[in-house]
């Protein structure tokens, strides 16, 4: 029994050590300059076989200004703290120069820094998706206000036009996302209703609402606006992106179920959605590795049907989380993947 538990412990230390070791790639920058265009992927990916682990290496410098955040410019350096290797900002890039009043030049603090900060991951791939796109209950959708009339008793509109909605209006918003009802998503092996998808029409903004009755005016449009399309307030994207690659807290085991863009097969920078959200513990930023689902094969000397391992096949960053839905940006594939596809924690 001594034997037994001795075991158990060196393995126990064995998997704890191995956690806490960063394995950080051969021949790293010496100092690395941050890119307009990088993400904390990309820089991760530079200095980690396992770029998920992004904030067990970094370390924030108290001595430069918002040391959590990095901009284009910006000099990051492998460091020694406490006897571990950790990356941190150890010089500011440029700043903006200005005269003083006795004529001498003098640097200025940034301006808009979560603005000008590289993201997780690509914004322009995934800010549609931040934004516009997302997944609803049916009840939120009926429950939210909707377009009675377009102006001159219109039954469809367009961009510049008013329209004129009913419903409960949130008195501290004045801008609005435009939506219409579009895929149910169901859990393709319990069958279970995830969410609606909701469509986004457009944007609008309250320009009268002294009434029961709003007046908006149409500020955007993909397709024309009808009547009893569905208005919802609208998000901010830049806040929403703000995240870090990270394993999830939980065990995840789900399915890719959907593929955004109408293709068949998901690749590099492909968005997809997955059977997986807040009731199983997934947050913005989390890491998961994508399998490639084994085929079923038949057994030529018993003819039984046998499925087949799956196949590691690539990574995906989640970065919009539901109740029982996710959108994730696949950041790696090794080989084509397709709906029905898994999804996990990767290996630490």
């Amino acid at each position: 029994m001594k034997t037994l538990w001795a075991i158990g412990l060196l393995l126990f230390t064995i998997s704890f050590v191995r956690a806490d070791v960063l394995d950080i790639k051969k021949d790293v920058p010496e100092i690395y300059v941050v890119q307009k265009g990088d993400t904390l992927w990309d820089i991760s990916s530079t200095f980690l076989h396992s770029p998920w682990r992004w904030q067990d290496i970094w370390h924030n410098n108290p001595e430069v200004e918002n040391p959590h955040l990095i901009y284009p410019g910006d000099q990051l350096a492998l460091i020694d703290v406490g006897g571990k290797r950790r990356l941190t900002v150890i010089q500011r890039g440029p700043t903006k120069i200005s005269a003083s009043g006795d004529g001498r030049l003098k640097p200025q603090v940034r301006t808009s820094p979560i603005d000008n900060a590289i993201p997780a991951i690509p914004i322009d791939k995934i800010a549609v998706f931040l934004s516009k796109s997302r997944i609803e209950t049916p009840e939120t959708l009926n429950n939210s206000p909707y377009v009675i009339a377009g102006q001159g008793r219109r039954i469809i509109s367009g961009k510049d036009d008013i329209v004129y909605a009913r419903g409960d209006f949130d008195e501290t918003k004045n801008i609005y996302g435009i939506y219409r009802p579009g895929k149910v998503f169901e859990h393709p092996e319990t069958e279970e209703f995830l969410g609606v998808q909701a469509l986004s029409i457009g944007s609008a903004r309250v320009i009268d609402s002294n009434s029961d009755v709003k007046t908006l005016e149409i500020t955007r449009t993909s397709e024309e606006v009808r009547v009893n399309d569905r208005l919802l307030p609208e998000l901010d994207y830049k806040a929403s992106a703000n995240f870090y690659p990270k394993l999830p807290k939980a065990k995840i085991e789900a399915e890719i179920i959907a593929v955004e863009g109408g293709v068949t097969q998901v690749g590099t920078l492909d968005i997809v959605v997955i059977s997986a959200g807040t009731r199983e513990s997934l947050e913005k930023g989390d890491v998961l590795k994508i399998e490639q689902r084994g085929e079923v094969v038949k057994d030529q000397i018993t003819d039984d049907l046998i499925q087949l391992p799956n196949v590691d096949a690539g990574l995906m960053i989640v970065f919009r989380v539901f109740e029982k839905m996710s959108y994730g940006l696949v950041v790696s594939a090794d080989m084509p993947l397709v709906t029905g596809d898994i999804v996990k924690n990767p290996e630490q």
